[in-house]
């Protein structure tokens, strides 16, 4: 036994040494987003070209969910959701070769197709800014591009990348009215440039016995080698592209700016690999950067803004301190059985704990926020069986039998007791473990900890802790037990036998009470409120700026600006990041970066640690009313969401095929969600309409005067936005830039295109000619869509907005449902509640067939241990009992449901009938011994007491911390788990024992052993 004990503590240690950890559960959903960009194409337009035939392609796939497509101009993006239980990587092969299939029936010339294949892993651990007012773009992103080559250095490391410089580019800017009075056309420039930076194995050659690789010229090795490009010749005169062009080494488009306090910065930022252990990791990478920031020069400073292996290694310490507080007061709560008999139980609690955490780590979960929690949950609970069984062996010894005798009878006389008790928890624990969607994936490792560790407990209560009791436990004791537990017996003697009594007198009397009880606490469950999942307990937050469709990036950056310097007042704000133009890199896990838009930008915020979740809501109040009303731009402060991700807690999705129908209603919706009080950043995506610059081609004309329209739409491109034709490797550096080739003069200082890009253009024809754009085409001004989305092939908007901090998501959607019940939509126009109501629906879909499983597994259990329905039915009646301290608990603390209170109240459902079980099975074996019915009653509730409040005892005292510590994920689930503990062990008491009397199950009397005493 001493050897087993030995081996379970070596395999716990290994397991918390080598398992991965993390700060979230990582889980990957077979999710997909496929990115098409064709510029140059309005909304409509791609709508027809692109998004008709992709969509037709991926709906005709098999176990397909949904496909929900957005489109812009030039812009199509496919979003593909698998029903959840397809593998990830499978599918992603599939979406492989469904893109390949489809490029038949794209247009050919579409720009780029991206598929992309989101992993919680793909979450920056750390991000680091490096700063500088003064060092030019190419220095400071050659900086940033040396610590990108430090950390990629890291095995531990994926996705190191850079961000918020330009990169270098090689400009080729085509001297068009040249081009023209020489008669070459852009499609010759652009194939001679194409041709000459292309390298074509020649093959080998065998001469004798060797063999020799024949190499050809290939490649542009220089910029002299681009400038010398041949672009046409008569016979007589070359003409070079020095000639027509100017090439030079210049910047992109700046188009991504990026600060840190509202200083000039560049970020670098990292994932780690999946199944890592967070801390190792950033224990590797801290050095990597230390030795980094000694080499930088002076005015160059590196500052580590965000570093998510510092934060959970700060987390799992204050969990370590979580712990030695339960196991503190749970320790305090076994004084009652003496010190030896304590000694044995929290024995029990390392063994326990050590085989559940090798369980969890053979069933391939990592150690992370939500898997601690459901350890300490399993803290208080799963003593319960070694205190249940020390207890009956303790009586044993107080009745006169052996330390042997008494380990061996007491043990046999509960064990079935016991394996039923830990067989319905852990069936309580059943729904969870099986919840669908990334809900379930995102809390599964919290009820897998919790059933681990109980079904471990069970094993060492029956065994070990039997053993223990018969080395460590002496026969000498008072028959009234130590003074801990003579005081409690006293206290139950005082207070519980005349209520007991008062209760079997008046049995129906007592149930109505009850009854109403439980009723009341249901009318206070709409008071209570519903939300999904909480806000992140993080000391950080978004704040999403918006201007204008069509604003340029100065613009956006001037309000980014002004938010900079609201942030610089609040005291609280040790760093924020800007990212003017894009979103801020990655940082959370069900968050994802926004693309590039000159019209928005994203401030990353981060409070100084020691804010909570309540400081940091007051925070992000006060910045909302202060932010709220800046002219001319939507400027919406965010904070971050637990739980799979969702486009908002209020969202209505409204359907229909007609644009300009669909707008209006869509205008209706708006002001409904308006008129509510409560919601904020109302958002519709078609409120407002863009105005756009339409180039009207004469085809007649353009043919007649001998153009292709494909050529006049490259050359109007090449003009605007400019055409990547290739890749210049520099053979000194190893870089690599992109060449792209543009008009000469199109461009202004600060890199926008001018207005005369196309008033001045002329277009080359196929026999050399040039033909005035304005000749063949007419420039107009009109109305565009901004954004078509698809949802399954139907056109639809999606009509959003946020709840203010007091109010609840259920009260406001269901005021925003009712008021749109009584509104009159035309033929052809449906609406559908998204947001939280959706996820709900995805999060417990499913859970009605598993619920119905479980209830008759208990059931089963109960019937298999009591051989009647009468005593099953006994047992079951204390559910009710719990929910009425766990509502009143919520209510008191000012916590909603949640997602986790539902798994706190699911798991109290499995305490609450482990402990009736003991009273019942107890009631049942005494009047098997011949004692008379009410006389068993109260025989057994006060010999029961004493264990039942003990193990109620132990698992509030394992909760506590955990709930004082107001983090409104799992604090939540502890105060429900703590109210209902302390409402069913209080009333049940009572209840069960009168409705054991009201209706009494057979027991089938049996001959009683002589006891055998101990000689002394």
């Amino acid at each position: 036994m001493l050897v087993l004990f030995i081996a379970v503590v070596a395999l716990g240690i290994n397991a918390l040494l080598n398992m991965p950890r993390g700060e979230d559960p990582e889980f990957t959903a077979p999710n997909f987003v496929v990115i098409f960009v064709y510029p140059g194409a309005d909304a409509e337009d791609m709508e027809q070209l692109v998004a008709d035939p992709v969509e037709a392609r991926f709906n005709a796939l098999d176990n397909i969910d949904h496909v929900i497509t957005t489109i812009e101009d030039g812009l199509v993006v496919a979003r593909v959701e698998y029903n959840y239980s397809e593998d990830p990587d499978e599918k992603y092969q599939e979406m492989v070769r469904e893109v390949n299939a489809l490029r038949s029936v794209l247009p050919p010339d579409i720009f780029r197709i991206d598929i992309r294949k989101f992993s919680p892993t793909d979450v920056s651990i750390v991000q680091v800014a490096l700063q500088s007012e003064v060092a030019s773009d190419k220095e400071l992103g050659g900086q940033a591009d040396r610590l990108k080559e430090a950390l990629e250095k890291v095995k531990s490391l994926k996705e190191v990348a850079n961000w918020g410089f330009p990169k270098t580019t090689v400009r080729v800017s085509l001297n068009i009215d040249k081009m023209a009075q020489l008669g070459i056309p852009i499609n010759r420039v652009v194939g001679a440039m194409q041709a000459e930076n292309l390298i074509i194995p020649a093959g080998s050659l065998q001469a004798g016995a060797r063999k020799f690789n024949v190499k050809t010229t290939g490649d542009y090795q220089s910029l002299d080698d681009i400038r010398n490009t041949i672009v046409s010749t008569n016979g007589q005169k070359i003409i070079y592209l020095r000639d027509v062009a100017d090439v030079n080494l210049s910047y992109e488009d700046q188009t991504y700016l990026t600060r840190l306090n509202g200083h000039r910065a560049v970020l670098v930022t990292a994932a780690q690999k999946a199944g890592e252990n967070i801390e190792k990791v950033g224990s590797k990478l801290r050095p990597v950067i230390a030795d980094f920031a000694k080499t930088l020069p002076s005015h160059i400073v590196l500052t580590k803004n965000f570093d998510q292996a510092a934060s959970v290694s700060k987390r799992l310490s204050r969990f370590a301190k979580d712990f030695g507080i339960a196991i503190l007061l749970v320790s305090l709560t076994l004084l009652p059985l003496g010190f030896r008999a304590a000694s044995v139980v929290m024995i029990s609690i390392p063994l326990s704990l050590a085989i559940g955490l090798a369980l969890l780590g053979v069933f391939g979960f990592s150690i992370n926020q939500l898997s601690i929690v459901g350890f300490i949950v399993a803290l208080g609970i799963l003593v319960d069986d070694s205190i249940v069984v020390v207890e009956n062996i303790e009586r044993y010894l107080r009745e006169g039998y052996s330390k042997k005798d008494a380990a061996i009878k007491a043990t046999n006389q509960i064990t079935l007791a016991v394996i039923g008790c830990t067989t319905t928890l852990v069936l309580a624990f059943l729904p969870l473990l099986f919840l669908p969607e990334g809900s379930g994936d995102f809390i599964r490792s919290l009820p897998t900890a919790v059933v681990t560790t109980v079904v471990a407990s069970l094993a060492v209560s029956l065994t070990i802790v039997p053993f223990l009791s018969s080395r460590l436990l002496k026969p000498g004791h008072n028959p009234e037990g130590n003074l801990f537990l003579r005081g409690l017996k006293r206290g139950i003697s005082v207070s519980y036998r005349p209520l007991l009594n008062a209760g079997l007198r008046f049995p129906v009397i007592t149930l109505l009470l009850a009854g109403a009880l439980f009723g009341g606490s249901l009318m206070l469950f709409k008071r209570v409120g519903f939300a999904l999942f909480p806000p992140s307990e993080k000391p950080q937050f978004f704040i999403n700026i918006e201007t204008g469709d069509g604003s340029s990036l100065t613009e956006t950056n001037a309000v980014a600006r002004y938010v900079e310097g609201v942030l610089k007042d609040e005291k609280t704000v040790q760093y924020f990041t800007s990212n003017v133009g894009k979103g801020n890199p990655r940082i959370y896990y069900n968050i994802a970066q926004r693309s590039e838009a000159a019209n928005f930008a994203q401030v990353f915020v981060q409070l100084h640690p020691e804010n909570g979740p309540a400081s940091k809501r007051v925070v992000i109040d006060r910045l909302r009313d202060k932010l709220a009303q800046y002219p001319n731009a939507k400027i919406e402060v965010k904070d971050f969401e637990q739980g799979p991700s969702q486009e908002a807690p209020v969202a209505i999705r409204l359907f229909g095929d007609n644009l300009d129908t669909l707008r209006a209603q869509a205008a209706r919706v708006e002001a409904v969600f308006r008129q509510t009080p409560g919601l904020i950043y109302v958002s519709n995506p078609l409120a407002t309409r863009k105005t756009d610059l339409r180039v009207r081609i004469n085809k007649e004309k353009a043919g007649l005067l001998g153009l292709s329209i494909a050529d006049v739409n490259r050359t109007i491109r090449l003009a605007v936005a400019g055409l990547n034709i290739g890749t210049f490797k520099d053979p000194e550096t190893a870089d690599d830039y992109t060449i792209n080739v543009t008009a000469n003069g199109t461009r202004l200082p600060n890199g926008a295109v001018s207005q005369e890009a196309l008033s001045n253009l002329y277009i080359n024809t196929l026999t050399g000619g040039t033909v005035p754009l304005r000749q063949i085409a007419d420039l107009q001004f009109e109305t565009g869509t901004t954004q078509i989305r698809h949802y399954d092939k139907d056109r639809y908007v999606s009509i959003t907005a946020f709840v203010k901090t007091g109010f609840l998501v259920d009260n406001l959607f269901t005021s925003v449902l009712n008021k749109l019940g009584s509104m009159t939509f035309p033929k052809g126009f449906t609406y559908k509640a998204a947001g939280e109501l959706e996820s709900r629906e995805k999060s417990f879909g499913g859970l009605g067939t598993i619920i119905l499983i479980t209830a008759f597994g208990f059931l089963a259990v109960l019937v298999l241990e009591f051989g009647t329905f009468k005593s099953s039915l006994i047992v079951l009646s204390v559910i009710p009992l719990g929910v009425v301290g766990a509502i009143a608990a919520l209510l008191v603390t000012g916590n909603p449901f949640s997602f986790v209170a539902i798994i706190g109240l699911i798991a109290l459902i499995g305490i609450e009938v482990k402990n009736s079980i003991l009273l019942v099975d107890f009631t049942n074996q005494l009047r098997a011994e011949g004692m008379p019915l009410e006389a068993a009653i109260r025989e057994a509730g006060e010999v029961r007491f004493v264990p039942i409040v003990l193990t109620s005892l132990t698992a509030i005292g394992g909760l506590i911390p955990l709930a004082i510590e107001n983090n409104p994920l799992y604090s939540p689930l502890a105060w429900v788990l703590i109210g209902g503990l302390i409402s069913s062990t209080l009333l049940s008491r009572i209840v069960t024992p009168v409705l054991y009397k009201l209706l009494p199950p057979q027991v089938e009397m049996k001959a009683l052993a002589e006891p055998e005493l101990v000689s002394v």
